[in-house]
């Protein structure tokens, strides 16, 4: 027996988080999402910019999500978020 399993090529996209992510926001085109919480507002800009500029596949084409960074506080807590939404571009 082969250790080996010929199947084929592999997919073109993975199916990662952002793919999950990119995918969900194609099916609600137009509406804002917050798509991260990360640790730091420079970590939520970061991403914003990334989602943006489609240096994810995921996100491809460029330009065909917008993406903003936000701080929401809370009372006490305060929360760094990243929104995005799809606005259009084929893949």
């Amino acid at each position: 027996m082969s250790a080996v399993e010929f199947v084929g090529p592999p997919p073109k996209q993975r199916n990662t988080k952002h793919a999950r992510i990119a995918a969900e926001l194609r099916a609600h085109p137009s509406v804002w999402g917050v798509v991260q919480k990360p640790t730091s507002i420079a970590r939520a800009a970061s991403a914003a910019q990334a989602i943006r500029r489609a240096r994810l596949t995921a996100y491809e084409p460029a330009g065909s999500f917008e993406a903003v960074a936000r701080t929401v506080t809370d009372g006490d807590a305060t929360e760094y978020r990243v929104y995005a939404r799809f606005i259009g571009g084929h893949q």
